[in-house]
C-alpha cells in the first residue's frame, strides 16, 4: 500500500499491535463521510463565520468551525512539533490552525492523527506536506475507496483542490503508545459511528480526543448500533479529566459519566422505539413521528441539526434489526 497525494509515493508501515507497544516518532522530516460530503452541501451554502479557539490545557487547543456543525479539531503543542487531532474542512479553517501554530506557538505540525475517515475530519491534511498521518488501518481502507468516491462527487467550489492524504502509520488492534516531543498518546478504536473511528488520550493532562465516538447525537449511519454501544460502554469510569468532541462543546469532567450516560440510554430508547415499529405494518411511516426529545436528547443541539441525524439513525436501526433477523 503506498501513500497518496504528497509528490513519490511512500511505503505505509503497518504496525500489528498488542497493549503496550510503544512508537516514538520522531520529526516528521526524519520518517521515510456526519461526515461524507454529502453531508456538506447544505453547509456550504452557509454564511462565513469565524473559528471559535479555546485553550483546555497547557499547550492544548481546540478550534471550532462555525460553518460546518461545529466539528472540531485539536493542537497539542510538544517539543517536537505540534500534534494535528483531525483538520477541519474548509482550506480557509486550516489555514488558519496553520498559522496559529507556525505564528503563535512558532512551530510546525508534525504529526496528524486522523480520528476517523470522514471528510469533515481529513480534508485539510494537504495543507501540510511534511507531516506523518497516524490513523487506524481501517481509515486507510476507507478513505481509499469511499473516502476517493466521495471527494470525486464533490470537487468544486472551495474544495476543488482538496487532496486526500492517506495515513503513513496505521495500526488495527490494541491500542498504539506514541511518544511525541515529551507527551504521551494512546490510540484505540471505538467502532460504531464509523468502523475505523478512533479516540486519542493525551495521557499527561487525561484528555480524550474522541473524534465522532462523542457528538451532541450518537450517529451510526456509517457504521454499527451494536459496536457503538460497545464503544460508548467502554468509556465509562475512566477518569478523563475532559472529552473533545468530534462537534460541539467540550465535555468538562464533572459532565462525562452524565454525557455518557445520556448517549446509552438514547441508543436503548431508539431501540426500543424501532423494535416496536417493526411490529406495525409501515415501520417508516411509524419511525416518523418518533422525535428526537421523546428519546431524551433536545433538538436544538447542533443548530437543530440533530433531529435530521435522529431520523437517520432510526431508519439505519431499521436497516440493521432487519438484517441481523434474517441471518
Amino acid at each position: 500500500m503506498y501513500h497518496h497525494g504528497r509528490g513519490a509515493a511512500k511505503s505505509v508501515r503497518r504496525l500489528h499491535l498488542i497493549f503496550g507497544l510503544t512508537l516514538i516518532l520522531a520529526p516528521a522530516s526524519s520518517l521515510t463521510p456526519f461526515g461524507t460530503l454529502a453531508m456538506l452541501r447544505a453547509p456550504l451554502e452557509q454564511a462565513r463565520n469565524p473559528m471559535q479557539r479555546e485553550r483546555i490545557a497547557d499547550d492544548v487547543y481546540v478550534f471550532t468551525s462555525e460553518r460546518y456543525a461545529q466539528v472540531t479539531a485539536s493542537v497539542i503543542a510538544t517539543n517536537a512539533g505540534a500534534v494535528l487531532i483531525d483538520t477541519l474542512v474548509f482550506p480557509e479553517e486550516t489555514r488558519e490552525i496553520k498559522q496559529f501554530v507556525e505564528t503563535r506557538l512558532r512551530s510546525q505540525v508534525s504529526t496528524i492523527i486522523y480520528t476517523h475517515y470522514h471528510a469533515d475530519h481529513t480534508y485539510g491534511a494537504h495543507f501540510f506536506p511534511e507531516a506523518q498521518v497516524v490513523a487506524h488501518a481501517r481509515c486507510y481502507d476507507l478513505l481509499d475507496t469511499r473516502g476517493r468516491e466521495a471527494r470525486a462527487k464533490n470537487a468544486s467550489g472551495e474544495l476543488a483542490h482538496v487532496a486526500l492524504v492517506l495515513p503513513t502509520v496505521v495500526f488495527n488492534r490494541g491500542v498504539l503508545n506514541l511518544r511525541i516531543g515529551g507527551k504521551s498518546f494512546q490510540l484505540w478504536n471505538t467502532p460504531g459511528h464509523s468502523m475505523d473511528s478512533t479516540v486519542i488520550l493525551l495521557r499527561e493532562d487525561r484528555i480524550l480526543f474522541a473524534g465522532d465516538t462523542l457528538m451532541p447525537v450518537p450517529y451510526f449511519v456509517d457504521g454499527d448500533y451494536f459496536a457503538f454501544v460497545a464503544s460508548l460502554e467502554s468509556l465509562r469510569g475512566c477518569n478523563f479529566e475532559n472529552i473533545v468532541q468530534g462537534h460541539g462543546e467540550v465535555i468538562l469532567k464533572g459532565e462525562i459519566e452524565e454525557k455518557l450516560g445520556s448517549d446509552l440510554a438514547y441508543m436503548v430508547a431508539i431501540r426500543a422505539a424501532v423494535e416496536n415499529a417493526m411490529t406495525q405494518p409501515d415501520p417508516e411511516t411509524l419511525l416518523k413521528s418518533v422525535g428526537i426529545e421523546r428519546c431524551g436528547k433536545s433538538r436544538i443541539l447542533l443548530a437543530g441539526q440533530v433531529n435530521e441525524l435522529h431520523q437517520v439513525n432510526l431508519r439505519t436501526l431499521l436497516r440493521q434489526l432487519a438484517q441481523s433477523a434474517t441471518v
